[in-house]
């Protein structure tokens, strides 16, 4: 896989880059958590200084393949300007007249940002002749292609898959980055490794859990997920998430770590109420912490407890390696963001490599008032990094590995 170092002298060529700026915005659309835009500042930097001219690619939301003021990069392009400096041309649309113009126009270091690239239904068409024909209309504005989207390479898309066939190609600065840190934690660990997950379901993270328990020596269990693994314990877990179709899958999952001296380790109390109400941010109900084996009938488990805090902390201190993907609870509402916050506060304080395994995760760790480099690395792409855990070929990544 190249680097943008290979790509030789850059000046005056044009920069064809594809950029993750799926950022969060408010009613107002103004952009919450900025994280994805300052991940991808020093490729951009190295390129302008190098007097490319640089021609980004990016999306927003599920436009489904239509045009939709809502889904528009034009608060991205506002904040893009904001941290490099420079004027930030927004074309208008993908591939059409606006955005021929905006790259016909570009000098050295100059910096256009076409319009969001779902827009296009051919960017996530199946039908590969339809994005390679997409494709080609993205190729014709550049003279090298950069992938620095990292939170998209697990897709096979024209912007992220079919142009990097087209065009000479490197993985940008964050590209490379992210895939140096996952191989470590895949192929050369520091011991003891531990791998925290959370978030609601155990479906979502079968294959993680499967290839995770061969090489960490710790799988942590939060989020809604951990009551299947109480279900599979034979505990009572109340009005609690439960995915049923998996209970007998984490009942082999404690049995095989037991077998090859790995440890799961669970809750031993967890927070409850009657329910949430998520848009008014609070319980429903009085919210009380009982044992995992004393869940009440009727009462939803919504955060591990105070005890299993100081027992999840103390297992990832102890690490020198650790992942961290998905919250504890329902980070959200605050009456249920301490398990959340007492893994986040105890990642800072490894000794050795700590990682945040992008989406929920990275959220939560700047709701909670942390900075980004309190940790070792946070990931910009949850899908892309668990796939990536997985054992999974990421297409954005294979297709720069190819010859070209």
């Amino acid at each position: 896989m190249k680097s943008v170092a290979d790509l030789g002298d850059l000046s005056g060529k044009r920069v064809l880059i594809r950029c993750d700026f799926n950022v969060p915005l408010d009613a107002d659309k103004n952009i919450t958590d900025d994280g994805r835009i300052r991940a991808a500042l020093p490729t951009l930097t190295a390129l302008r200084e190098a007097g490319a001219r640089i021609v980004i690619m990016a999306h927003l939301g599920r436009p489904k393949g239509e045009a939709n003021p809502k889904y528009s990069l034009a608060p991205v392009a506002a904040r893009l300007g904001e941290l490099l400096g420079v004027e930030v041309t927004l074309a208008a649309d993908v591939v059409g007249e606006s955005a021929q113009a905006a790259v016909a126009g570009l000098a050295d270091g100059d910096v256009a940002l076409l319009e969001n690239v779902r827009y296009e239904p051919a960017e996530e068409s199946k039908d590969e002749a339809a994005r390679a024909e997409l494709a080609a209309r993205y190729a014709a504005f550049g003279d090298l292609f950069v992938s620095d989207g990292f939170g998209v390479v697990h897709r096979k898309q024209a912007s992220v898959y079919d142009v990097a066939k087209l065009l000479p190609n490197a993985a940008g600065f964050l590209v490379a980055k992210e895939v140096g840190v996952l191989k470590q934690l895949t192929e050369s660990p520091e011991r003891p490794y531990v791998v925290v997950l959370g978030g609601a379901k155990v479906a979502d993270k079968l294959s993680v859990i499967d290839n995770l328990l061969k090489v960490a020596d710790t799988l942590v269990i939060g989020g809604g997920m951990l009551f299947t693994f109480l279900k599979a314990q034979g505990h009572s877990i109340g009005a609690s998430l439960l995915d049923e179709a998996n209970i007998e899958t984490c009942k082999r999952y404690l049995e095989e770590a037991a077998a090859a001296g790995k440890t799961i380790l669970l809750p031993v109390d967890v927070r409850v109420a009657d329910g949430m109400d998520f848009d008014a941010r609070e319980a429903v109900g009085e919210v009380a912490t009982v044992a995992v084996d004393a869940i009440p009938d009727g009462k939803q488990g919504l955060d591990i407890g105070p005890e299993s805090e100081k027992l999840f902390a103390d297992a990832i201190k102890g690490a020198k390696t650790v992942f961290w993907n998905g919250p504890m609870g329902v980070f959200e509402i605050p009456a249920f963001a301490a398990g959340t916050a007492a893994v986040a506060t105890a990642l800072t304080e490894v000794d050795g490599l700590s990682v945040v395994g992008g989406g929920d995760s990275a959220a939560a760790v700047r709701v909670l008032g942390h900075a980004d480099d309190e940790f070792g690395h946070i990931s910009t792409g949850g899908g892309a990094s668990l796939e990536f855990l997985e054992g999974k070929e990421l297409p954005g990544i294979s297709v720069l590995e190819e010859d070209n």
